[in-house]
């Protein structure tokens, strides 16, 4: 039994289908089992239980032969935060993995480190450590931002009001991976044995700015709008005075400081070259995908 954590998020809904499609028996980890109802099918489980709540854990991943953690804590209702979810959540997972003599593969992100500017990168650096501590059999998988994530982020506003938000002056480039990419290396490293011990990182490619973000979702949706920049001083004040009243818009803020200011860009080459079979998505046709989901559920 797989257990997956983190199902119902951008990577999971990729990633259980996926697995299910090869005939791997699938068991989604979600706070929500409302929000699994699209990945039911043949071969999915869905149990309820919160990585923040360790009784919960280790009743979801009891006789669980490998567990992958795609959870992520950067926003969301309820106390969410990395340090709630990355951090003590997966160490949480990592624990019941341990009880129940699971393999395990960490979803993380490329630049993790103990130091980063940004909350997220901390947290999951401190899983990969106590992932690393356990003793179980391990693989993690680093991936770069989320073409998906922001490609909604930008086009959402942009066919509600004809505008798009770009945080800072928008010209440091990011590289940006789809989330369907990653979901293949995932599923990779949950059916080889070959790659426990290892990280593989992976991102998309291109790196993009987040002004040449914006004008590629105008051209993929064939909406022009008007592009609106957040200026840096705003975002610092955003982030030293919301900090104690609202954590979570400061976490965003200072996390788009970050990402307008630092080396974010990455080439995927060795990886790529390592595992050739892997799809590369590009940012517009991860933008058309999405467009084409949003028409299907509207129909539906």
């Amino acid at each position: 039994m797989i257990v997956v954590a983190g199902g119902t998020g951008t990577l999971g809904t990729r990633l259980v289908p996926r697995l299910a499609g090869a005939g791997l028996p699938v068991r989604v980890l979600t706070r929500d089992p409302a929000r699994a109802r699209p990945l039911a099918g043949p071969g999915v489980e869905v149990v309820r239980g919160d990585v923040r709540d360790a009784a919960s854990v280790v009743r979801a991943l009891h006789g669980a032969g490998t567990v992958i953690s795609a959870v992520h804590g950067f926003a969301g209702p309820g106390g969410v935060s990395p340090a709630s979810v990355d951090r003590a959540g997966n160490a949480n997972l990592i624990d019941a993995g341990a009880r129940a003599a699971a393999a395990f593969v960490l979803v993380s992100v490329v630049g993790a480190s103990p130091g980063h500017p940004i909350g997220l990168f901390r947290a999951k650096h401190a899983a990969e450590e106590t992932l690393r501590a356990s003793g179980i059999p391990w693989t993690i998988v680093q991936a770069t931002a989320f073409m998906e994530t922001w490609a909604t982020i930008m086009s959402q506003p942009l066919q509600a009001s004809g505008k798009i938000l770009v945080y800072g002056r928008g010209d440091n480039p990011v590289n940006f991976v789809s989330a369907a990419d990653v979901a293949a290396l995932t599923a990779l490293a949950v059916t080889d044995p070959g790659l426990r011990g290892r990280v593989l990182a992976l991102g998309g490619p291109d790196n993009l700015t987040f002004n040449e973000l914006a004008a590629i979702v105008q051209e993929t949706t064939g909406r022009r709008g008007t592009v609106r920049h957040i200026p840096r001083p705003a975002l610092h004040a955003v982030a030293w005075l919301t900090a104690a009243i609202q954590p979570a818009l400061a976490r965003q803020a200072r996390a788009a400081l970050a990402m307008d200011t630092l080396d974010m860009t990455y080439d995927p080459t060795p990886t790529r070259q390592a595992f050739p079979d892997l799809p590369e998505t590009d940012i517009r046709l991860a933008l058309k995908d999405l467009l084409e989901g949003d028409r299907r559920e509207r129909k539906a």
